[in-house]
């Protein structure tokens, strides 16, 4: 897309999934062969919830997801319905030679969140800390889905070599410490959430600068939860 789209017009799936097919980039590897995030496959995967459920995805997760648990602050939201919400967190971006943080917005680096503005599954969805601990709990009922599929998508893939790739269904798997996590960002943003799941604690952290301290804050924010309770 950054190649060939003309970036006049903002592209939503279809036109995502029609330049895949006009241009065919190269395989990077064989199903199975190792495990490589990628945005493209949650476009493919919003794109076949639409197909199988007649329904549009946004709708879908308001409906399903969103309103069903009261995330109230919780949308996925164009630029345009973004600049209406008044206290809406701008991501930023800490510029050295100026010694201040400066608008993602006002770097070219961003300007893909413009002519991919109609996307849909990867990104796009913004939320609070609250709606997103409602979303957390909610996966310790089977009010989204059961225990069972949540289970599967705890699950570890064994590759073609036999060797485990610690990414289920949309999370990365710590199995040891019982920890599944992910993290997320966009031009001036970065977030993590990470659920410990055998003491029902969720660590989310939402950040809208790049900061380099982000690592560090979360690195000490984890040790903090799982340290033992001092009396």
């Amino acid at each position: 897309m950054d190649a060939y789209w003309d970036k006049s017009k903002v592209a939503g799936n279809e036109d995502i999934i029609h330049y895949l097919n006009k241009y065919a980039p190269p395989k990077l590897f064989e199903p199975g062969e190792k495990y490589l995030y990628s945005n493209t496959g949650y476009v493919l995967l919003a794109s076949i919830l639409e197909k199988v459920s007649g329904r549009d995805f946004i709708e879908f997760c308001n409906t399903e997801i969103f309103n069903k648990l009261k995330m109230n602050q919780t949308a996925i939201r164009s630029l345009a319905e973004k600049a209406t919400i008044k206290d809406f967190a701008l991501g930023h971006v800490y510029v050295p030679e100026r010694n201040a943080y400066i608008r993602a917005d006002s770097f070219p680096s961003s300007n893909y969140t413009i002519w991919l503005g109609n996307r849909k599954g990867p990104g796009r969805v913004s939320s609070i800390a609250d709606d997103l601990l409602k979303w957390d709990q909610a996966q310790y009922t089977n009010q989204l889905v059961s225990q069972t599929t949540l289970a599967d998508a705890f699950a570890p893939m064994h590759l073609n070599n036999g060797v485990i790739s610690n990414y289920g269904f949309g999370w990365e798997l710590r199995l040891g410490e019982n920890i599944v996590w992910h993290n997320g960002d966009n031009p001036g943003y970065k977030t993590i959430i990470i659920r410990f799941l055998k003491s029902n604690k969720t660590l989310i952290i939402l950040c809208n600068n790049a900061t380099d301290a982000f690592e560090n804050l979360t690195a000490e924010l984890k040790n903090c939860i799982q340290a033992p309770l001092v009396r």
